[in-house]
């Protein structure tokens, strides 16, 4: 019987999240970086660089996935397990490796990046035991960090990302609306948390027919539960004046966005009540000063100073912001577009980015609970578009 190492399995027709010409723009800037790197092949292994340049989200389940690129070549790794499916959601070619004999995977990756030549990687994604194996199948000339280059061009949105964020954004909204008509005292978070999930997903599927469907979520945290910004769901019963997050998630093609909210339950008390405003009135001058040519320290700065005036800040959890796109809670991240402290980086248009403020008040202090407002901006030539739609504060979420 022949075993072969690996082969190509294409049937059925492609369909991607993004026209050819989009894929073919982000390899056109990848190869130029290569170029000036001197890299002669990148192996990327981490979810959101394959789905970035590839279409492909994988999924890998104990098993080794790649895109590799040359400055001809575009091709997916994938395991046999999945038979065509990454071909047909890849721009480009596709090899599947088999399970015959152990390593096959890195010989499908030498097939195209061949040996002995400078390997561009990810080494915030690339385990030890892969990088070894790395080595000793490729043999390379010389090793390359190339996350770091790949980071910077993800910050950078098309005009066709910014669409489908877009119409992400609208679908959180959707399931932010689902959520609010499903809190009552009385009911568990995971009710509340899986009527939000499921207006989601049929929402997804009405506006993405030909889509994927997979990893869209919610949290939804109450009382105590909402100290923390990623507290899991659990099965705690509401109760009249709890303070709640409402957290919603639609994933579509790997691209993640979010809505976040502070609400109550039928009531809110006046020392929860003065935290929350406050909260909101940083949350709208955050939003005020996401505009290009502006630093992400000197937002987290003026925001600090306001806390810090109202003696509020010792109370912030974590930063006011993140980049937006191919990410998720298990994979991905452009750290280099967060509003912190320590980031320098410059606004420019087409970032897309969040403006969230958290506030977390310790349980025996009057208003404890965790407040956050989060809204979704698209930095334009001279401010910001903000595509949440739902509306935040207490006005609208004291729901009764």
């Amino acid at each position: 019987m022949d075993r072969p190492e690996f082969y190509r399995f294409h049937q059925g027709e492609k369909t991607l999240p993004f026209e050819a010409k989009e894929y073919d723009a982000r390899l056109a800037r990848l190869r130029a970086d290569m170029h000036n790197l001197g890299v002669d092949a990148c192996v990327f292994t981490s979810m959101h660089n394959v789905a970035y340049y590839s279409g492909f989200l994988y999924c890998a389940f104990g098993r080794p996935y790649a895109l590799v690129v040359t400055q001809t070549e575009a091709v997916t790794m994938s395991a046999g397990i999945d038979a065509a499916q990454p071909w047909r959601r890849s721009h480009g070619d596709n090899i599947t490796y088999t399970d015959w004999q152990r390593d096959n995977y890195w010989r499908a990756v030498r097939s195209v990046t061949g040996t002995k030549q400078t390997i561009g990687f990810e080494a915030d994604h690339l385990t030890l035991a892969q990088s070894a194996l790395m080595d000793t199948f490729l043999m390379p000339k010389a090793k390359i960090d190339i996350a770091p280059a790949t980071m910077r061009q993800r910050m950078h949105k098309s005009s066709a990302e910014i669409a489908l964020i877009r119409q992400c954004a609208q679908v959180a909204d959707v399931g932010g609306y689902a959520i609010k008509d499903a809190v009552k005292a009385g009911v568990r978070e995971i009710d509340v948390a899986m009527a939000g999930r499921d207006a989601m997903e049929l929402e997804i599927a009405r506006r993405f027919p030909d889509a994927e469907y997979r990893d869209t979520w919610v949290w939804f945290q109450s009382g105590i539960n909402t100290d923390g910004a990623h507290n899991p769901v659990t099965a705690r019963t509401l109760q009249t004046g709890d303070i709640l997050s409402l957290n919603t998630f639609p994933m579509i093609s790997g691209y993640y966005t979010a809505l976040e909210r502070t609400m109550f339950v039928e009531t809110v008390d006046p020392a929860s009540l003065k935290i929350w405003q406050a909260n909101v009135a940083a949350h709208e001058l955050g939003i005020s000063l996401l505009r290009p040519g502006v630093s992400c320290a000197d937002i987290t700065q003026a925001i600090n100073t306001f806390f810090q005036d109202r003696d509020l800040l010792q109370y912030r959890s974590f930063g006011y912001g993140h980049s937006f796109g191919v990410l998720s809670h298990y994979y991905g991240r452009e750290a280099g577009l967060e509003l912190r402290e320590d980031i320098e980086t410059i606004l420019e248009p087409g970032m897309v980015i969040s403006m969230e403020p958290m506030l977390t008040i310790p349980q025996g202090t009057p208003g404890a609970g965790g407040y956050r407002e989060h809204d979704i901006l698209v930095i334009t030539q001279d401010g910001n578009e903000n595509i949440t739609s739902y509306p935040y504060g207490p006005d609208f979420n004291v729901v009764a």
